[in-house]
Parts: structure tokens; sequence; C-alpha cells
């Protein structure tokens, strides 16, 4: 079908009834049996209760609170969970109730079974909204008499029949490529699902072969060509003139197609600082629901893949938009008060045009931190910017204030940086969005992005809170919550660490406390990593809110006065708007931001003499009158629709993913020369199935399986995260040194296997222990 159930349900609402033959016009369906196909749909939708029809009057989308939209999640092992939209509780779904739908799909879900104190609510898939997988990669295999590909990805618990005209690609032993399925049909009844074999891919064809063989796994390796559109250009009458203002351009990449980023500008300021950022005003040169807009919302982001990106600005629009060193250029600019405590205390936003003084590289940055602080001299890499050194060395005074409010607050800022490989290029270097981990990045003072980081969220949580105050639609990102497990699980090898920690009366320390407790321990970088993992990924969602009075009377919304001394991160949304050339829910944001400063009402009516300025932070508490007429305010409020929202969730999900897998398989390349060689790692992890240990100089992680200690029977003792043989007493401790072997390296699934290549250490210790449990040994 050329349109999915989710596609339907958007062009259908809850009270206006849709006639089916504005429906297929919506969708775009001129075919006849595209048309019969939706008259099938509809019939089927509605005997589940999710469309009603009105007869004559056309058709209603269902409101039946019995029925959940949600994304499927399911495991290797066969586990399902339905993910709630609405951040309910997770629903387990039995393999017989998921009625073919596949990891990652969008679903309705029935709820069959309600949830106890220590138990998921159960629950069965009622309709597949969206398909998540057209495209997969697979091996071919003879199963019987049937032809099939098998998913690589073992969370698609399905495999799919192909015609015998692809027996061809059918494996070799060992593999030598894999190949890229497309699926045909989707399994419906007693039916399974049909595919087939668009290409091979090598498993050994190079860097380039790599990045296609990873892009296609995530189904991202054939995007749409840009449109034939040109970008507009800004208004110049009405800009704040900063061409004066010497603004620096701070950036780690160094591939041509890497995105543009802010410039910024500091200066002391009543104690702290006052600091500018200056973001390249791609909003006005795109104009909103045209074939561009709809096409970057569509790419939703620029992808890096180490040595190539691909970007997510077409050429012509990124030329114009970008900032370059002596050369004037439009911005929309934000002024922010920082206090010595790294508190915002006043902010103001304008439409400004710039002209950049200097790029700031890595290489100035490292020549200025080995610079001693009363040297008269002044090294090569800084003489061409003698005259900002002050201005650096404030924007780090700055940088390091913000980071410090942020840990009050309770974020949590790791040093677990990407290994310095040629192979992974810009992937090495700090995000500057900050949304590539499940963290915050601790200071680098040698990386221009991580200095740059810390201050452009600082100018998202200005505007998260500008636009709440005046009930601006947005885009909003909400930090993943830790899990309380998991942080118990960190805790419990902290104290088998013998670090000083103590435990509240549930023993379910916060993130922030053992933040604390690890970043002065010996063992910092395991307790991180075991601590990363206990952090979800954030999400995007809608930042509510109308500009309009309701119910005909005035809408009055005031900021405090004074700026809280400590503020919880949950009262201030962080609405990124920053890096419109990376990611497009800042360009969705940034829409917002051109439309109140170009085409707000700064007075009730024109009699009015007296005008606000809507970019000031006191502009709320002044305003009672509607600031958009009704076109505007629509056209906003189709900016940040749900259905958005989640498509951006999605290829968020994906591109964070890939970047992952990237990473491995380059780091799982540099371990192949590795094989058969004795080398000394550190243990990095510890389960009942063995323990993970770093090895090389890019510290790549491999496993130690529990099958090949094959000295003694070894239990795990989750307490100390340790694995102690029951004769020998051996230990295997999270921390711990030892020397291992490399016996496999499986690039294409990223997993190193390893065994023990010497004596273990003997903990005198283990001897004193209570006797634990033994498990049964598996595969992990």
């Amino acid at each position: 079908m050329k349109f999915t159930v989710a596609d339907v349900l958007d062009q259908l609402s809850v009270e206006t009834p849709t006639s089916p033959a504005v429906l297929a016009k919506s969708l775009k369906l001129t075919n006849k049996n595209d048309k019969l196909s939706l008259e099938t749909a509809l019939s089927a939708l509605g005997r589940l209760g999710v469309i009603e029809s009105r007869d004559s009057d056309g058709l209603l989308r269902g409101d039946n609170p019995d029925l959940i939209e949600a994304r499927l999640r399911c495991s290797s092992k066969g586990f399902c969970f339905a993910i709630r939209d609405d951040g309910g509780e997770d629903i387990y779904i039995r393999d017989h109730q998921l009625n073919h739908a596949w990891n990652g799909d969008r679903v309705l879900v029935r709820i069959l079974r309600e949830g106890g104190r220590r138990r998921s609510p159960e629950g069965g898939v009622q309709c597949i909204l969206e398909r998540a997988t057209t495209t997969l990669l697979g091996q071919v295999e003879q199963q019987d008499d049937q032809l099939v590909a098998v998913p690589l990805d073992d969370r698609l618990l399905t495999s799919i029949q192909l015609p015998g005209e692809d027996a061809e690609h059918l494996q070799q032993d060992p593999p030598t490529s894999v190949v890229e399925i497309h699926v045909d049909r989707y399994p419906v009844a007693q039916c399974p699902a049909e595919g087939h074999v668009a290409r091979s891919l090598p498993l050994s064809g190079g860097a380039a072969s790599d990045r296609d063989l990873l892009l296609t796994k995530a189904g991202l390796q054939a995007r749409p060509a840009a449109p034939r559109v040109s970008p507009k250009s800004p208004a110049t009458k009405g800009r704040t003139d900063l061409t004066d203002q010497p603004a620096l351009l701070l950036r780690s990449w160094n591939h041509d197609e890497a995105p543009f980023l802010p410039a910024v500008h500091v200066e002391p300021h009543s104690g702290g600082s006052r600091l500018w950022v200056h973001v390249p005003s791609v909003a006005e040169r795109v104009g909103c629901g045209n074939s561009l807009d709809l096409w970057l919302r569509e790419r939703s982001e620029a992808i890096c893949l180490g040595e190539v990106w691909q970007p997510l600005l077409n050429e012509p629009l990124s030329k114009a938009s970008q900032f370059n060193v002596d050369e004037t250029a439009e911005a929309i600019s934000v002024r922010l008060d920082v206090t010595a405590n790294g508190e915002l205390s006043d902010w103001s936003f304008t439409l400004s045009s710039i002209r950049p003084i200097a790029t700031i590289g890595p290489a100035q940055l490292k020549a200025l931190a080995a610079r001693k602080p009363k040297a008269r001299t002044i090294p090569a890499a800084l003489k061409s910017i003698k005259d900002q050194l002050g201005q650096l060395e404030t924007l780090l005074f700055c940088a390091r204030c913000l980071l410090e409010s942020e840990q009050r607050r309770g974020a949590i800022q790791l040093e677990l940086h990407t290994p310095e490989i040629d192979a992974l290029g810009d992937l090495i270097w700090v995000d500057p969005t900050g949304l590539r981990h499940r963290w915050f990045d601790a200071l680098d003072a040698t990386d221009p992005q991580s200095l740059l980081q810390p201050l452009l969220r600082a100018a998202n949580r200005a505007w998260g809170r500008h636009a709440t105050a005046l009930r601006l639609p947005g885009i909003q990102l909400h930090s993943g919550q830790a899990d309380d497990t998991a942080l118990t699980d960190v805790a419990k090898t902290a104290l088998a660490l013998d670090l000083p920690l103590e435990l509240n009366d549930e023993g379910s320390p916060s993130a922030s406390e053992l933040m604390a407790l690890i970043e002065k321990a010996p063992q910092r970088r395991v307790l991180e990593q075991q601590l990363s993992h206990a952090l979800q990924d954030g999400f995007f969602g809608s930042l509510n809110g109308r500009t309009e009075p309701q119910d005909g009377g005035e809408t009055t919304v005031t900021l405090p006065d004074t700026e809280p001394a400590v503020e919880p991160s949950s009262s201030e949304p962080l609405v990124p708007w920053c890096c419109p050339g990376q990611m497009y829910v800042d360009l969705a944001n940034q829409q917002v931001i051109v439309t109140l400063l170009s085409d707000g009402k700064d007075r009730p009516t024109v009699r009015h003499k007296q005008r606000l300025t809507l970019g000031n932070r006191d502009c709320a508490g002044q305003v009672s009158w509607p600031l958009f007429a009704g076109s505007i305010e629509d056209k906003l409020q189709q900016l940040c629709t749900d259905r958005l929202i989640q498509k951006l969730n999605g290829r968020r999900r994906q591109i964070l993913e890939l970047e992952r897998d990237l990473v491995a398989m380059v780091l799982a390349r540099t371990a192949e020369p590795m094989l058969n060689k004795d080398l000394d790692g550190r243990i990095s992890g510890v389960q009942s199935y063995g323990f993970f240990v770093e090895v090389g100089p890019t510290a790549v992680e491999g496993l130690v399986h529990v099958s090949s200690l094959n000295d003694d029977w070894y239990e795990y003792r989750s307490r100390q995260s340790r694995l102690v043989g029951r004769k020998n007493r051996r230990t295997y401790q999270l921390g711990d040194p030892v020397r291992v072997k490399v016996i496999k390296v499986d690039v294409l699934r990223n997993q190193i296997d390893l065994e023990v290549a010497s004596e273990p250490v003997v903990d005198p210790s283990a001897e004193q222990e209570p006797a634990a449990v033994p498990v049964t040994l598996s595969d992990g």
C-alpha cells in the first residue's frame, strides 16, 4: 500500500468528519487499486473501533481509551514490550499477541491484564500503525525446501521467504558478504513475510563498504534528493547591528560537509559573564511547509559517518546560512547574563547582523592550555588571535560556571570520550548539541565544541523559559530518567570496591550522588561506564501552550524577578534552537523565534505608542493580548505536531544506533590485528555468563565467557560484581587487571571473544566471604 494506518489517522479528526473521497485525495491516491485498498483498510479499522463512520457525513478518528499508541521494543530473547507514547508503564506483549508486529513498529495495543506491584501489564497488538522495517540486512539460508533470509538483527523475530532465483546468495562458510533484503509483503494470517535480495554487500570491502553496510542496516541507505528550491533572503530591516562585536567561531569538526555552528562572544559582567550566542538564521530562508521544509523534516538530522557526513541541509541553503570569518551574515542572537553561580539572570533575543573575526580550533585551545599563566611569549598557534586570549579565558570561565550549575541541579557529566581513531573522523569530537550521549560531556578545555556545548544549552534553556512564559509552541528535549535498579547495581559495585557510599533506607542512591562518589575513584572509568548504562536516552516532546487568551479572557504570565539559587531541571524546559544545520528540531523551534520577533504584536492596538520588546526576559508579565493573528497562530501549531515529534524521535533512535554501531565496528576492526595475541586489559563488566575486558590502546571491549574458565566452577556474586571460583577461590572483579588472548573477532555483530591467557589474581579476602548460590551457565 502507498499509505499506512498512521497516514490515514493523521488526516482524520475526532470532531470534524472527513469523506472517503477527501481522504483519498489527501493521501494522493489516484490508482483504482490504491483506492480499493483504502476502502478495505477503512472497513477493518472501523471493526476495530479505530475510526467511526457517520454515514453521509464521513469518517471520524475514534477516541477509544482502551487502544493505546505505542512503539514495540523486542529483545533477542523474544521478550517484547510496548513503549507507550503517553509515558505510561510499558506493556508486556507475549509472542502470540504480537499479531505479526516487528521490533520498532508503531502499534495500537489493548491491555489484557492489569499490572501488579512487581508485574508489568500485559496486552495484545490490535493494529499496526506504521512499519519500522522496509529493508533489512540478512543472510540467505536453505531451510527444508524453502529459501529464506535470516535477519542479522536478532530483535526481528522472523524470517523472510525468498524466490528461488536468490539461491546464488546462499551463505558461505565462513561468510564473506551479507545481503540487503527488500520486504515485498508483510506476514498476514498464516502467510509468512516475503521479500527479495536487492544486492550483496561485502564484509571486507574497506571503510566505504562498512559505512554502506551500516547505513543499510539502519534503513538510511537511500535518502531522497533535495527539491530544486532556492533559499529565501532574510529581511535586512529591523536587525540589530552587532558587526563590531568580536564574535568567535568554535569548531572542532574538520570535514567540509560537517554542519555549521553558532558564533559566540563573551565579556565579564557583574562578577559573572555576559554571553552572546549568534545562530545562523536558517528559518528565515525556509518557507514553513514548502517542499524544502518537508524534505528537511524527512531527513531530520545530519549524520556523521566518521570521515564522511550526510548533511541535513542542501548545498545552496547551507552556503547561504553559514558564518564565515570577516563576512557579514544574518543571525538570531541571544544575550545571556550568567552569574558567577552559573545561573541565568537575564536574556534578550533579537534578529541581528554579525561579522565573526576568527575561528578557534583544537590547535589554538591546546596551545592555550599548555601556556603558562604569566608567560610573556605567545605560541605560534595563538599569534593570530592574541587579542582574543582574554575572551577565550572568559569563555572557559563561563562554561565552567554553567557546568557547575547543571551539576547542582542533578545533571550527570561523564568523561567517556570516543577513542581517537582516524577512521572515526569527526565522531571523536564532542557533539555541540549534547544529544549523542545519555549524559553531559565533562569539559575538555582542548576541544572547542566541548567549550561550546554548555553555552548552547544555556541558550536553549533561556528560550525554553521564554517560550513557556509566552505560551508559545515548540519541541522540547526531555532527559531520560535513570533506571533505579541499574543505579542500585552501580552502588553495590562501589561498595564492593570499598568506596565510601552511604545508602538511604531503600538502598537507592541518586545518579548525582554516585557521580560525586566516583569522580575521584581509581576505578572511575569502569564505574562511569556502568553508570552510563543506567541512564536512558532523551526524547523530544511538545512544549504545550497557546498564545491567544482562552475563553476571550486575558492571559498574563510572569517570570520570577530573580533567578533561584538552585532550580530543579524539570522546571527548565530545554528547547533546542542553536544548531539548525544539524537538527531539524532546532530549525522548527527557530521558526517560532523568528515568527515572534518578526510578526509578534508588540502592543495591544496601533493606537498605543509604547511598544514591548518581545525578545526581552521581562516582556511576558506585560502581555495581555494575543501575540499573533489567527492564521499565524495556526501555522505555528502545525510546526510542532505530535506526528512530527514521533518521526523526529524515530529518526533520532535510528541515527543514535547507527553512530554507536559505527564506533563499535571501527573498534572491532582495530581488534582484528590482535587476533591470537596476548594482551593486558582491565575488567569493565561482570555478569553471570562471564566478564568484559577492555584491551589495547583503543580500549576495545571483549567477552571472556564463563564456559572458557575451565579450571573451576565460577559463581557470580552480583553484590561484589565478581566471579569467584568455588574451589580455588580465584576472583574476577570489576576494575581488576587481567591478561587475555583474543580468540575471535566478529566485525558484523561487533563481538570480540577472549580467553584468560595467564593465571588470574587470587583475592585473599574471597575466602572469608559467605558461600553464594551457583548460577546456571548460559551463553549470555
